[in-house]
């Protein structure tokens, strides 16, 4: 054994007596006024009913997972997939482990528009083409915010807000707006997925500890004095750091190359051209998104027809806060069935864990009865969840058609999910209207499906909310 190795042992050996003090200390303390104490404890286990009903309970559980146990016997029945409404079908992509949910959901949207304007055309985006650029421009939201927050306080609460996650994969529709009117698109095979893209985990955490390090240079510089060129000029060399990374994790994006459109049977059309990033855009999209729609969300917390806003929750500095307008459930269903109704499919953001049958692609309010199963209840209403953190925007899928009686009122609703083909209902999601209303959240719905009524009132000065709103995580 190293002399090392015995430093270790010996000094091993004198702090076990100080960590026996300390534990002594610390479950001496915990007997105070509020503490869980010796008596409470005894109390709490003499309320137990131990009967044989809760040793075969746990038996059953120790061996299996609860929502096997908990799922309710007419979930077993076969779904009902006829919808009355429906836009045209198109492939399901597979995010893999990444939290890219965001930009699947907007491609999809944008590659129905281009199918549904040429009526035979298709396209596939490439989404590492796109997340190159998302990585980008967060890095340098990250770090021109720690610029312009350098003169506060380390543990001040915006400073504590970049620091805790300077880079993320989730985002929102704003996301796909500002980077595809600033960079464009690329179709998919000039730009195809890396294993980084699709796993994204190690990059992003690499990525992190990087520009924190960064971020903490840039602080003493501002502490320092130091002129505005100067920092600026020590951002760009940090900025070109993060460019190495992402062109050596997604690849080096393209300035330039040659494309033919394929119609829907995979055949060829055309020949093909030489395209900019910008202009194949301009030749799919058109105008840019920007201005073209409003973001509506439901939060039983506030007031509705009022619009709300977080700062910093955006991609690109220069670009585009989320802004809400806050609606009840039904106004919000009434834009959903105008826009499907016109063969046009939607971003749309769910808390897509809850009653989820994973096998069947099925979300209703009682696939999984926890309460028999657990002998308690879970009240909590849509408001509540929210306050608490219980509930939130969690995942964007493709809001792509609903079913409605014969008053034209949604009975179900059907999502394009971004997991692949073979999950659930063949790539789709299917939700009972009782479902929808209580865990979707926010809708992306063009301009011309809205009232002047509420384009007037999405035009309201926003009600600013702190970052740390439980709602406004981003989707993932």
């Amino acid at each position: 054994m190293t002399k090392k190795n015995n430093l270790v042992r010996v000094a091993n050996r004198l702090l076990v007596p100080a960590i026996a003090i300390v534990c002594s200390y610390s479950a001496t303390a915990q007997t105070k006024d509020g503490g869980l104490s010796t008596e409470m404890l005894q109390q709490i286990v003499n309320n137990q009913r131990n009967s044989s009903s809760d040793k075969a309970l746990f038996n059953a559980m120790a061996g299996n997972s609860i929502d096997n146990l908990a799922k309710s016997y007419m979930s077993n029945s076969d779904n009902d997939t006829h919808f009355s409404v429906e836009t045209m079908a198109q492939n399901i992509h597979d995010q893999k482990s990444s939290g890219r949910c965001w930009m699947f959901s907007g491609f999809n949207v944008l590659r129905s528009n281009f199918a549904k304007k040429t009526d035979s055309l298709r396209v596939e985006f490439s989404h590492a083409y796109l997340f190159f650029y998302d990585q980008l421009e967060k890095s340098n939201l990250f770090l021109q915010g720690v610029i312009d927050t350098g003169k506060l306080p380390i543990d001040d609460p915006k400073v504590q807000f970049f620091f805790k996650n300077p880079v993320a994969d989730g985002g929102t529709f704003c996301g796909v707006a500002d980077l595809t009117e600033k960079y464009g698109l690329v179709p998919n095979t000039v730009m195809p997925e890396t294993y980084n893209a699709e796993n994204t985990s190690k990059m992003r955490s690499l990525l992190m500890s990087k520009l924190r390090e960064q971020g903490l240079r840039l602080r003493d510089m501002v502490a320092q004095g130091k002129s505005k060129k100067q920092i600026k000029e020590e951002k760009a060399k940090m900025l070109g750091v993060v460019y190495r990374i992402l062109t050596l994790t997604l690849g080096n994006p393209t300035q330039q190359f040659s494309y033919a459109f394929k119609n829907k049977d995979g055949k060829t059309v055309g020949t093909p051209r030489n395209y900019t990033p910008q202009e194949f855009y301009r030749e799919v999209a058109g105008t840019p998104l920007n201005g073209t729609f409003i973001m509506v969300m439901n939060d039983p917390r506030h007031e509705y027809h009022k619009t709300y806003e977080v700062e910093y929750d955006r991609h690109t500095y220069d670009g585009h806060n989320w802004v809400y307008l806050n609606l009840p459930m039904e106004e919000i269903a009434e834009l959903a069935i105008a826009s499907l109704k016109d063969g046009r499919k939607m971003y749309s953001s769910y808390d897509v864990g809850k009653q989820l049958d994973r096998k069947k692609g099925l979300l209703t309010l009682d696939n999984f009865d926890y309460e028999s199963l657990l002998g308690t209840t879970f009240p909590m209403n849509k408001a509540q969840r929210i306050s608490t953190f219980d509930s939130g925007s969690t995942h964007a899928m493709t809001l792509s058609a609903v079913d409605l009686d014969a008053n034209g009122k949604p009975l179900k609703w059907k999502v394009e999910n971004s997991w692949g083909p073979e999950y659930g209902h063949k790539g789709c999601l299917i939700m009972t209207n009782e479902w929808f209303n209580e865990y979707m959240f926010r809708l992306v719905v063009d301009k011309k499906y809205v009232s002047e009524k509420l384009l007037k009132e999405a035009q309201q000065k926003p009600i600013m909310l702190t970052p740390d709103d439980p709602l406004f995580a981003e989707d993932n």
